[in-house]
């Protein structure tokens, strides 16, 4: 995704809060209207700049896109950057200096590993409808190495009241291999699940609300809110409705 030259910092200078948790609402996001394209940055990107939300970790972008029928960002460069998209609604289309072409849908992610270089465009295939996604970079855990491409789909019964691990430093059970510490899963419940996970000493986590509304440990979280959470622990997610999220179990090679 173009806007925004590949730098990066590594932790936010957001105080976290005495229970551990950080809520970055939704309301709170940087917008940007480019009318082919409405972007809310959840850390600082492009023209929007808060010296108190520039990441967090290795999590350097989450924006939430949504883009024109027959629009996207044109041809740009990429290094040294981990990034995928993970669709909300719609269809992606992307291709690629290595020759890669693909069109992922609702509940797919594309990722590419930028490695010493690459160049790509991402668009909206489709002549009606928006396509709606968020757009994730993490800093990776080395610089240099060879590009890589890859996409994967993610079935609604694989996360259906369960967390579906999708990218991994070592590409286990099924998901595919990043350059970044970090577990990255999706999760779709309703109000009759409850989806549980600990949190292991030394790594932290964030959670994307990327529909409906939702609770970890009792925190109330919407659509477009995110939950930083800076102590270990068990955590519990419950929602009162339907509800579909991202979490990243955030790490530095710790286990």
């Amino acid at each position: 995704m173009g806007l925004m030259s590949a730098s990066y910092i590594s932790q936010s200078d957001v105080k976290p809060l005495t229970n551990g948790f950080i809520h970055r609402r939704a309301s709170e996001r940087g917008m940007a209207d480019h009318g082919w394209l409405q972007s809310a940055h959840s850390f600082s990107f492009a023209n929007y700049y808060d010296p108190n939300h520039m990441g967090f970790e290795n999590l350097r972008v989450i924006n939430e896109d949504k883009v024109a029928p027959k629009m996207g960002f044109g041809t740009h460069p990429h290094r040294n950057a981990e990034i995928f998209s993970y669709i909300i609604d719609g269809q992606l289309a992307h291709e690629d200096t290595l020759r890669n072409s693909s069109i992922v849908e609702a509940g797919a992610v594309q990722y590419m590993s930028a490695g010493h270089g690459v160049r790509h465009s991402e668009f909206n295939p489709s002549d009606t409808a928006p396509v709606h996604f968020l757009q994730i970079w993490l800093t990776p855990n080395q610089s240099g190495g060879e590009p890589h491409y890859a996409t994967q789909d993610i079935s609604f019964a694989d996360k259906d009241g369960k967390l579906a691990l999708f990218l991994s430093p070592n590409g286990r059970d099924g998901s595919m291999a990043m350059r970044a510490d970090a577990d990255v899963y999706a999760a779709c419940l309703n109000k009759t699940q409850t989806i549980e996970t600990e949190l292991a000493q030394t790594h932290k986590a964030w959670v994307q609300v990327a529909r409906g509304h939702m609770f970890v440990n009792g925190q109330a979280l919407s659509a477009g809110d995110g939950l930083a959470i800076t102590q270990s622990g068990r955590l519990i997610f419950t929602a009162n409705e339907a509800a579909e999220c991202l979490y990243f179990d955030l790490y530095s090679g710790q286990t």
